[in-house]
């Protein structure tokens, strides 16, 4: 049955943007003595061990990671350790390290526990030669190390389901939105940082041009797909389980600033593009997810205005906390 859990939950990388709430939502669905966060990090871990446990974890120490499987009698691993765009390309060989290497670790151990495993891959898989509205199956030639490294992910993904019989899920995840934690060197951040600078200084220097058009998804309806991809039955999925495409919002920087403008009086953007422009300008527009739609029902719930909204709720009330 959907949504119960004989054994633990790992997640690696749960310090990041999406590991905070995916976190919160995993131990809300299945009971804060069933999801163990982990982090190279120790900082900061009240957000991952409210309600739980956080453990330090290298992802690229294999043995580490099946011992604590066996010990800790873990079932799925949400492996959401990465370096993202941004910082990827300031750090190639790191870049490659972890994000290929990690995802190597935790299949190995999914391969020795006999592990379900859910791997993100993201819109970076997709370079220029990629139609602007990138179906689902297209050629992956990525100009971005990340992007490399996703495409390798997705491979691997499908290596062991194909060899060893694991069952890898991952969704090409869009720019992802949110204002739980703070972005982590993406780039798509400028979608993040703007709700901020709306806030305290009503400015924002945006660093792409006002016409880049990115598919992009606010968390709560992120963290949703990810739970219903690894909620839906194994036979009902096809070749694309290992890096979906999914339905979410597509507008430019522009367009995003003008709907905060509607809701934050006074609230300018200026742009002005540096080397992250490069990276936006070789991912497609929008994404055609109609596959996952016909294999897990997949749909997104917020539009533009409503995310819009709800993020400057979010980061009003933050704000009042502190």
């Amino acid at each position: 049955m959907p949504g119960l859990v004989a054994d633990k939950i790992l997640v690696t990388g749960a310090l990041g943007q999406i590991g905070t709430e995916l976190v919160e939502a995993l131990r809300e669905k299945h009971g804060p003595a069933n999801v163990i966060a982990s982090d190279i990090r120790g900082e900061n871990t009240k957000a991952s061990t409210n309600g739980g446990v956080h453990v330090l974890l290298d992802v690229l120490d294999t043995e580490a990671i099946i011992t604590l499987c066996r010990q800790e009698g873990v079932g799925t691993i949400y492996h959401l350790a990465a370096l993202l765009s941004a910082t990827g390309e300031q750090n190639p060989e790191l870049c490659r390290k972890v994000n290929v290497g990690g995802t190597i670790s935790v299949l190995e151990a999914a391969k020795e526990c006999s592990l379900r495993v859910f791997i993100p891959s993201s819109i970076a898989v997709f370079g220029p030669d990629a139609p602007k509205h990138a179906p689902q199956v297209t050629a992956l030639n990525p100009t971005t190390v990340y992007g490399e490294t996703k495409v390798k992910g997705e491979l691997l993904a499908q290596e062991y389901w194909e060899k060893h019989g694991i069952d890898v899920r991952g969704i090409r995840y869009p720019g992802l939105i949110s204002y739980k934690a703070p972005a982590g060197g993406g780039t798509t951040d400028y979608a993040v940082e703007i709700f901020e600078a709306a806030l305290k200084d009503r400015y924002y220097n945006c660093f792409v041009r006002p016409d880049t058009r990115l598919p992009m998804l606010y968390m709560d309806d992120a963290i949703r797909a990810t739970l219903m991809l690894m909620d839906a039955q194994v036979d009902t999925l096809g070749p694309s389980k290992a890096g979906y495409n999914i339905d979410c919002q597509s507008f430019t920087a522009e367009e995003l600033a003008q709907a905060i403008a509607k809701e934050v009086d006074g609230f300018t953007c200026d742009f002005s593009p540096d080397v992250r422009q490069t990276y936006a300008d070789s991912w497609p527009d929008s994404v055609d997810g109609s596959i996952a739609k016909q294999e897990w029902n997949w749909s997104p719930t917020y539009d533009l205005d409503e995310m819009v909204k709800a993020m400057l709720h979010g980061l009003s009330n933050k704000q009042e906390v502190r």
